[in-house]
């Protein structure tokens, strides 16, 4: 059985919640984001649940896990609660953060405190799992020093009925724990413009625009991945912040800045740290086209990555037909490197050849 401790890290404090929380807690878990990632709550939510998740927080440490409130300069700032360690010594570690404390590292100190504690009471392995869409929550596992080990698709069922994906991280003890740091750090302010073109993270409100962009013939004709459905590709615009957070990928809508509209879309991805390289590839809707759009939203990319992250080269293959595409790239800055022959296999069942392109971070 673990015993009742109070853990100081940092600036928080940690110990099992008393009854005078119940007010801070209703309002920590009344709050809309923590209700979306934490279905499992109560909805609405008052204070006697909150009354009644305090006596549940005393039933765990009894049961022989822990259930700790999260505070910082005495004010209750969320929770962390985990499982009665196994036969094989795994506890799995849960957390909230309420809506004032925020943005400050609060769970990935928590988290990494609570993980250590456990780890000196003869614990050998902590389990945290994620909804992949929570991005705060991927983040602060990274950097609380767990390591991803895998997806657990359709694992939870969501207040609106839909099922959602989990990612599992664990810590072990005698790791390292390091902190870990996004590879391909977000945005400033959560978007690059210039003034004519906005880049944002795709999003599943995209979704739709996304779809039909994809069918239409002129972009249809270049893509190498088979046909989606509208289904897949609202699949595909939740992982975004996933890829983003684990380094695997970006994923943007480009907008006209002035109307706000979708206009195509531009990814980095194929990202190859110890080769400092990765790969750009976009489309554009007709009605944007001849407008420079591409090139200025190739431009923003291609120098926030040189500015933000350790890449080195930024490549993109073109069809060899694709004319269109080869001029944004030289508008862009690239070079042509070489050419694969009957590389991109096309709509129709032949094989394109491929005109390879790159450009450097000292070009």
């Amino acid at each position: 059985m673990l015993p009742r401790d109070v853990i100081s890290a940092g600036p928080l404090i940690l110990r099992p919640p008393v009854e005078a929380d119940a007010p801070a807690i209703a309002e920590a878990c009344g709050d809309a984001v923590t209700a979306r990632f934490l279905p499992g709550l109560p909805w609405p939510y008052s204070v006697e649940e909150a009354r009644e998740e305090i006596k549940r927080a005393a039933m765990r440490w009894e049961d022989g896990g822990a259930a700790f409130a999260i505070t910082r300069d005495g004010r209750y700032a969320g929770a962390v609660w985990v499982s009665p360690p196994d036969h094989w010594e795994t506890a799995e570690l849960g957390f909230l953060v309420a809506p004032w404390a925020r943005g400050e590292g609060v769970a990935a100190t928590a988290a990494r405190a609570v993980t250590d504690w456990l780890f000196d009471r003869g614990v050998r392995r902590v389990e945290l799992q994620a909804e992949v869409e929570n991005v705060a929550a991927l983040l602060a596992a990274c950097r609380a020093g767990f390591v991803e080990e895998g997806r657990r698709r359709d694992a939870v069922r969501l207040r609106d009925g839909r099922w959602a994906d989990l990612v599992t991280f664990a810590r072990l003890r005698g790791e390292a724990g390091a902190r870990t740091e996004p590879y391909l750090p977000f945005f400033p302010g959560g978007e690059l413009s210039d003034g004519v073109v906005r880049l944002a993270p795709l999003t599943v409100e995209d979704a739709g625009d996304f779809h039909r962009m994809m069918a239409e013939p002129s972009v249809a004709a270049y893509s190498v991945s088979p046909p989606r459905s509208l289904e897949d590709d609202e699949r595909r615009c939740r992982y975004t912040g996933y890829w983003w957070v684990s380094g695997q990928r970006i994923e943007l809508a480009i907008r006209d800045a002035a109307s706000d509209a979708f206009a195509g879309h531009l990814q980095l991805m194929e990202v190859a740290p110890p080769l400092g390289q990765a790969m750009i590839g976009y489309s554009l809707l007709p009605g944007f086209r001849g407008r420079g759009f591409m090139t200025r939203a190739v431009r923003l990319l291609v120098d926030w990555a040189f500015a933000a992250t350790p890449l080195h080269r930024i490549v993109a293959g073109t069809d060899a037909g694709n004319l269109a595409s080869q001029a944004v790239l030289e508008r862009a800055g690239f070079q042509r490197e070489g050419l694969h022959r009957e590389l991109l296999p096309r709509p129709d069942g032949t094989r394109g050849d491929d005109v390879h392109w790159a450009v450097l971070r000292s070009s």
